[in-house]
């Protein structure tokens, strides 16, 4: 007797494309584009939401993308097949950076049920977070997080931690000096109602103390933007990899997106502090080549409360009707 495997519907894989387009990105710029073909989704980067100023090699850019794949992958596994995935498949296509397949029918796992559950839940906060301690356990959750997606995770100790921070503000000035960074930030932020941005009720207060560099979100808004006591210890994470190529860098984007609903999971609240990864004299601070340690992003976690989702969106602007075979 012969077994058929049935592959999963269009309408399945529509789903987990949905799904994985709650990953997060850069400015919540969505940078990312699909496309189904049989039991295959093709996952792009799309150049028209690459932010050239902050983001010249579009290092950043991948990193969102590989966050997407690891929704992707979780949402497909959800859904009761294996996954396979393959990165940069076609050397002559740059944009293209994954294709992922929906295999043979299999059952998901505890792990995936959870991390899947924690998607919809999954938000960056800039707001303050609670003086209280996150417990070692949680810290190794999220350190053994990044490690399963071939990534490390290293918590900064007292003096690394106040290192990273000065660092980051020095990043954030040299950011702001840059032509074309306001009118890059504009595009990406503000009072207008829209799919994608970051919103002015989401960029957070500012720290009364100025210890947090928080980016402003809110800097061309006509609003006043508010202050607040932040945590004057903040827990900071560095996520760093073997290598910087874009392989690294779509492997750091998975492994970030696994620590983050690892963190969800675990009821921490999160927020990326990308600036000092962004310029590169600064992240060169960060990193140690010599140890195949490559800094990819700096993180902030603790507990808070909770924030706002950032908008989303429609699945027809990232998703091409069947019918269509480019873009």
């Amino acid at each position: 007797m012969i077994t058929r495997t049935v592959p999963p519907s269009r309408k399945v894989l529509a789903d987990c494309v949905r799904t994985a387009t709650a990953a997060p990105s850069l400015h919540n710029s969505q940078p990312w584009w699909f496309r189904i073909d049989g039991p295959v989704i093709e996952v792009y980067a799309d150049p028209a939401r690459h932010l050239h100023v902050i983001d010249p090699a579009g290092r950043e850019q991948l990193i969102s993308v590989g966050a997407a794949v690891f929704t992707l992958r979780l949402a497909v596994r959800q859904a009761g097949y294996r996954c396979d995935v393959t990165p940069f498949p076609e050397t002559g296509e740059r944009d293209l950076v994954a294709r992922v397949t929906a295999g043979s029918p299999t059952a998901p796992t505890a792990g995936v049920e959870t991390l899947f559950a924690a998607v919809p839940h999954r938000h960056t906060n800039r707001w303050p977070f609670a003086r209280t301690a996150v417990p070692a356990d949680a810290l190794e959750h999220l350190t053994e997080s990044a490690r399963v997606e071939g990534a490390s995770l290293t918590v900064a100790r007292p003096a690394a931690r106040d290192a990273i921070l000065g660092l980051a503000q020095e990043a954030d000035r040299r950011l702001r000096a840059l032509p074309g960074y306001r009118a890059e930030l504009a595009r990406w932020t503000g009072p207008a109602v829209r799919h994608d941005g970051v919103p002015a009720w989401a960029a957070g207060p500012w720290d009364a103390l100025e210890a947090l560099p928080i980016r402003d979100l809110g800097e061309l808004s006509e609003l006043p933007r508010p202050t607040a006591e932040f945590e004057p210890y903040p827990t900071i994470l560095v996520l760093a990899t073997g290598g910087d190529e874009r392989a690294d860098w779509l492997r750091a984007g998975q492994a970030l997106q696994r620590v983050l609903l690892t963190a969800t999971w675990l009821n921490l609240a999160t927020t990326p502090i990308s600036q000092p990864v962004e310029v590169p004299s600064v992240r060169r601070v960060l990193a140690a080549p010599n140890a195949h340690r490559y800094a990819q992003m700096v993180l902030r976690i603790g507990y808070g409360k909770v924030a706002g989702h950032t908008p989303r969106r429609p699945l027809s602007e990232v998703l091409p009707p069947a019918r269509e075979t480019g873009r």
